[in-house]
């Protein structure tokens, strides 16, 4: 009879370990794709045995040997009895599923794995899919589900990702010291990107993608123990961290947000401020200055150690935002300013940084703007115009939760 605890070993393991095969494969293949796919054979086969046969006792070279196998069938099916098979086919007669892991060599192979994932050469999207399946181990279907997007559109930017891989003659290897500082701010922004896509749900019904939050303070966590001498890691780490640390103050019991200055700070996670700090802290002592995520890591650090909005350091705040937009200019960094400025001195002041965004144009799509005007407006008095706003931001606003939040808004100007 199948024991179906087996299932739950190989969804477990596969969670934690998939990128080590997975990287392991490819250095042993010098195929990106192949390797991959040789995984996932792997994962089909304990899925079929590990529930029938029992958790082998060392599950992840339980499933690296047989990655390994599969390799050897595949090149014999290719007629390669070339040198790479000679090799694999030694190393399998000298191995067995108890084999031990190289930790210094696994290392640079998931250091491969994310920036051949990460390479500049694909898309913004592909880079994505490709990360959460072969570095964070999620199935077609749960980035499908994380993004609200069909499996099919996954698999298809999964499949053409490795094609454009393989074309490129990407090779698989940690890059030299000059192409992963060129490299890094993809790698980086990737992980931001399904961090901040978790954090505030574009759309749905739930606030907050604690599934997609979580993998990607996994992957920087796994960055900044592979790249402890590069500052922006350590900050974006920091940043995911202290942000990370609000979340279960962010929604009530319902599931709607919970607005900064309502929320009860006494159930921050103050491990995860405690970690986050430790990470900024790392990132200023590495040197060469605070980077994008390491300034508003800074910024996310003022709000963590403040016990309350109005106690917050807010002129601070303003300033850091000062520095980002020189190191970044955003019209998103200049709204978040907008507010700051209006905690620190005052609605009018912030008005007419928010002024002079419609008047460019910018964010013309995004609920942010009209939200965070009306929002001002309330405080200066001007209801009529604070009313025509917040109809504009309800309409724009793609997540359920916060639609509520504005609609509520509207509701309480009468």
């Amino acid at each position: 009879m199948a024991d179906p605890t087996g299932r739950e070993a190989v969804a477990a393991v596969w969670r934690i370990e998939s990128a080590r095969i997975v990287g392991a494969l490819a250095r042993y293949t010098g195929d990106f794709a192949l390797a991959e796919d040789l995984a996932q054979e792997a994962l089909a086969e304990a899925l079929v045995n590990w529930p029938r046969e029992g958790v082998p006792r060392n599950p992840a070279a339980w499933l690296l040997t047989v990655g390994r196998r599969r390799a050897i069938d595949a090149f014999r099916r290719r007629s390669s009895l070339d040198e790479k098979y000679a090799v694999l086919a030694n190393e399998m007669s000298e191995g067995t599923e108890d084999v031990l892991w190289d930790p210094d060599q696994i290392d640079d192979d998931v250091l491969s794995l994310i920036f051949t994932s990460c390479h500049p050469v694909l898309s913004r999207e592909a880079r994505v899919a490709l990360t959460l399946r072969v570095v964070g181990g999620l199935t077609s279907d749960e980035i499908a589900k994380a993004f609200l997007i069909p499996t099919a559109t996954v698999q298809a930017r999964i499949t053409r990702a490795k094609k454009t891989l393989g074309a490129a003659r990407i090779p698989f290897a940690v890059p030299s010291a000059q192409e992963r500082a060129e490299r890094l701010g993809s790698v980086l922004s990737v992980v931001y990107l399904i961090f901040t896509e978790g954090s505030s749900a574009s759309s749905g019904s739930d606030l907050i993608r604690l599934d997609l939050a979580s993998e990607a303070q996994r992957l920087a966590r796994v960055l900044a123990r592979l790249m402890p001498d590069e500052n922006e890691v350590h900050g974006l780490l920091a940043l995911l961290e202290l942000t990370a640390a609000r979340f279960p103050a962010r929604t009530g019991p319902d599931g709607e947000p919970v607005l900064l200055e309502h929320q009860d700070r006494r159930r921050w996670d103050l491990a995860a401020i405690r970690r986050g700090r430790a990470a900024l802290a790392r990132a200023e002592q590495v040197g060469r200055g605070l980077g994008y995520y390491g300034l508003q890591a800074a910024i996310a650090e003022c709000h963590a150690v403040a016990p309350s909005v109005d106690e917050t350091n807010w002129e601070r705040v303003v300033l850091i935002y000062e520095a980002l937009g020189q190191l970044a200019p955003s019209p998103v960094i200049d709204l978040n300013r907008a507010v700051a400025v209006s905690m620190a001195q005052g609605p009018a002041a912030a008005l007419r940084i928010v002024d002079e965004l419609v008047a460019a144009g910018t964010l013309s799509n995004s609920h942010l703007l009209p939200s965070v005007r009306g929002e001002l407006l309330i405080r200066l008095g001007r209801t009529d115009e604070a009313r025509t706003e917040l109809e504009h931001a309800v309409k724009l606003c793609g997540n359920e939760r916060e639609r509520v939040v504005l609609q509520r808004k509207l509701a309480d100007l009468g």
